[in-house]
């Protein structure tokens, strides 16, 4: 769904972008391009109306900032505009806590669970699971599977129906850790004894935050949804997962208005790592092909640390393959290659997905066949000759041109530190970020 979406968004931006004059009609084309897209991400009617009209009035009637001229002015409220749509994230705190899942079964809230705490664990605190879905069969044994593979406790009790003696007794377990998630029944509609008993884990928990799950797939549907449960115990977040493959995402999105809270992440893949902080500004940007710089600094932040490195023998050519080794360990803790390329400003350029998979599959060779490596062999390249390719390739299964590819890529590597000789003794991952935003 984003993918499309940002397809068309970006599509009706170069449209305009390519037009000699901006008057009346290229604003009226610019629009019904943007209600295209939106309508066919299911973003509601009535939203994309009113996002339209007050496109068309402040880009007309509105004088350009000093020293903006009028097609930037009317691409900056195209961007303000779909910001205001998204409406404001909701708050996500970084100290102690009680967060209360809620949603329907099938929404992704067990799996979604786990890559919270995989989250709030990523930022240095203490976390724990409690699991009260006494509904569905192995639902605990799927949190404690999740959970196991993060270091993260969870507990539950196997054979207990009673949801609220288990939140009671994990509460009582957990009340040392700082963040505790609790995990709630789902069914596949909203009855009322599903909904009493929210209320009861609610009142009993004290809950910080109640955070609705919603599938993207329900796009308009989530609606009443939302409603229901936000009458029930006051939602105050919502996710939105499944957002990598649906086409009624937008439907999701603008759904939340129905708790007049807002987004607090999106789900867009598979693996524990893959939950999104949403942030509106970055959001828009991204699917406009703009970047998100702040996203990257955090990313990049929670993977490297805040501490400096010195370059200085890197600058002056000692770039190893251990260095590089551990460089290419960072880019992948740092998630999907894809979703890192996202938040760079690429000024719209689309780039396939088989190029990201081939990406991603050079650098894990690439990582394996520096595993085959002798220590003296990752601190020394220029050690490695001719018989030692061989031995290398044979090691790591690969072919001895795999292994001639990698050290062509080193070298290449190695000389574009070189060119940054004078950048100064102490690198620091944030600071050349924001300066990179900054151009």
């Amino acid at each position: 769904m984003l993918d499309r979406l940002g397809s068309g968004l970006k599509d009706a931006l170069k449209k305009l972008a390519g037009k000699t004059v901006i008057d009346k009609a290229a604003v009226d084309e610019l629009v019904r391009d943007l209600q295209r897209a939106l309508l066919q991400a299911d973003v509601n009617v009535k939203l994309v109306m009113g996002l339209s009209q007050s496109i068309k009035q402040r880009a007309l009637d509105e004088e350009p900032p000093k020293g903006m001229g009028v097609r930037e002015h009317v691409l900056r409220i195209v961007y303000q505009e779909l910001v205001a749509l998204m409406g404001n994230a909701a708050e996500v705190q970084l100290g102690p806590q009680t967060i209360l899942m809620a949603g329907l079964q099938g929404s992704g809230k067990t799996t979604t669970t786990a890559k919270l705490a995989r989250f709030f664990q990523r930022k240095g605190l203490r976390v724990a699971v409690v699991c009260a879905d006494v509904f569905r069969p192995g639902a605990y044994d799927q949190l404690l599977h999740l959970c196991s593979q993060i270091n993260v406790p969870c507990y539950g009790e196997p054979g207990n129906e009673d949801a609220v003696s288990i939140v009671k007794n994990g509460l009582a377990k957990h009340a040392g850790t700082e963040v505790v998630i609790i995990d709630t029944q789902g069914r596949h509609a909203l009855e009322d004894d599903l909904i009493d008993e929210i209320i009861a884990l609610n009142t009993l928990s004290k809950a910080t935050h109640r955070w609705l799950v919603i599938d993207a797939a329900l796009g308009q549907q989530a609606r009443d949804q939302a409603r229901r449960f936000h009458e029930a115990i006051q939602i105050d977040g919502v996710i939105i997962t499944k957002m990598d493959g649906t086409a009624k995402g937008g439907g999701a999105l603008s759904a939340v208005s129905e708790t007049q809270s807002g987004i607090v992440f999106i789900g867009s893949g598979e693996t524990i790592d893959d939950l999104e902080r949403f942030e509106p500004n970055g959001f828009i940007s991204r699917l406009l092909g703009m970047g998100d710089l702040k996203a990257l600094v955090e990313r990049a932040e929670e993977v490297i640390g805040d501490q400096d490195v010195d370059v200085n023998a890197m600058l002056r050519g000692k770039f190893s393959l251990r260095d590089m080794y551990k460089q290419m360990e960072a880019v992948k803790k740092m998630g999907p290659l894809k979703q890192v390329l996202g938040m760079l400003p690429l000024g719209g350029m689309d780039i396939p997905q088989d190029a990201f998979d081939v990406t991603s599959q050079k650098m894990e060779r690439y990582r394996v066949v520096m595993d085959s490596m002798t220590p003296d062999e990752l601190d020394n390249p220029s050690v490695i000759s001719g018989s030692r390719i061989h031995r290398i390739a044979l090691g790591a299964g690969a072919a001895p041109e795999e292994v001639r590819e990698l050290l062509k890529y080193y070298k290449t590597m190695q000389r574009a530190l070189k060119g940054m000789r004078g950048a100064g003794g102490k690198f620091n991952m944030q600071r050349m970020l924001k300066k990179f935003g900054g151009m």
